[in-house]
């Protein structure tokens, strides 16, 4: 990599104005240079030891009008969750009690909807203020947004809204075809608009290829607020969608993606979501040098498998690391 191409990651910046091109070329350096710009940039900006933690729970499962190519909870699918009810608030409650207890610092609230109703809104808000309330951090997952429902969900005491990109724009028609990207960035701009800190990242491992991921990263990094997180998603193959056969994606290749984010985004966190009950002690490993630094602890993300807490709790001992100790979230 050429100094007009990127800058030195000892005097990491926030940029905005990243080319598809540059981030293809930090994808291709030789891993041992991309390892160590990823760790002199991360160190910038984290501690390297210390590992944000969230839970995640589906407050109301399956029969989602949305084709996702990769989701079981699609009603297009040939084998699909059946549609639930919105949980009940006690549930909710005692799911985030239990979370906090084990260590947890935010809690993530996951709904199979296009985009909400506002009566469902209601219920939802509800829910951000009791969990805000146990000093937990709150986010979102529950679809589309308008700048009305997220002022509301702003006034609830929100702390962070998830709206994965998924893929680069010129992939996703292949995934997704019952909503637009433009759709997904309006969303991203109508909560960045009310005050409530982003979320957002994408899926590897689809059929896309190198481009895609530079495409997905550069839009990501071009916004004009980096998101605070980026979950980086490893997909897990689910029998019944379109892509149950997809080819796995190595080690190597998942972690040049993670430290290639953490370049571009030197101030985000940066997650391992999805996938990781397939990694080994190895690939986590790896992955926290290429500078990832958040995960989801629980047994279960939305519709995925995840590891066990205690699995979690020993690989961060073993590695030196441990979780922040989230300060008590307000109202």
């Amino acid at each position: 990599m050429t100094e007009q191409t990127c800058p030195s990651p000892q005097t990491a910046i926030l940029r905005h104005d990243w080319t598809r091109e540059e981030a293809e070329v930090l994808l291709a350096l030789p891993f041992p240079e991309l390892i160590f710009q990823a760790q002199l940039t991360h160190r910038q900006f984290f501690d390297p030891t210390k590992v944000q933690i969230s839970t995640l729970l589906s407050i109301k499962s399956g029969g989602c009008p949305e084709d996702c190519s990769y989701c079981p909870q699609s009603a297009h699918h040939d084998k699909r969750m059946a549609a639930e009810k919105l949980m009940p608030l006690e549930r909710v409650i005692a799911d985030a009690r239990r979370s906090k207890e084990a260590g947890a610092g935010r809690f993530c609230m996951g709904a199979a909807w296009r985009s909400p109703k506002d009566r469902d809104l209601d219920a939802v808000c509800q829910m951000v203020k009791e969990v805000k309330s146990l000093g937990l951090e709150t986010c979102l997952t529950i679809g589309m947004l308008t700048p009305s429902q997220s002022a509301r969900l702003k006034e609830a005491g929100l702390d962070y809204y998830n709206h994965n990109l998924d893929t680069s724009e010129d992939f996703y028609g292949k995934i997704i075809t019952t909503r637009t990207y433009q759709q997904r960035l309006d969303t991203l701009s109508n909560v960045r608009e009310a005050g409530i800190k982003v979320c957002c990242g994408g899926i590897i491992g689809m059929g896309e290829d190198v481009q895609d991921r530079a495409g997905l990263l550069t839009t990501l990094a071009n916004l004009p607020t980096h998101p605070e997180s980026v979950p980086i998603n490893l997909l897990v193959r689910v029998e019944g969608t379109p892509l149950a056969d997809e080819e796995t994606v190595d080690p190597i290749t998942f972690a040049r993606v993670i430290a290639t984010t953490r370049i571009m985004m030197p101030a985000s966190h940066v997650r391992l979501a999805a996938g990781r009950e397939n990694m080994s002690e190895s690939t986590h490993a790896l992955c926290f040098l290429a500078g990832a630094n958040s995960i989801f602890w629980g047994e279960k993300l939305l519709t995925t498998p995840n590891p066990a807490q205690n699995r979690d709790t020993e690989l961060l001992a073993m590695l030196g690391m441990s979780p922040i100790v989230q300060k008590a979230a307000t109202a």
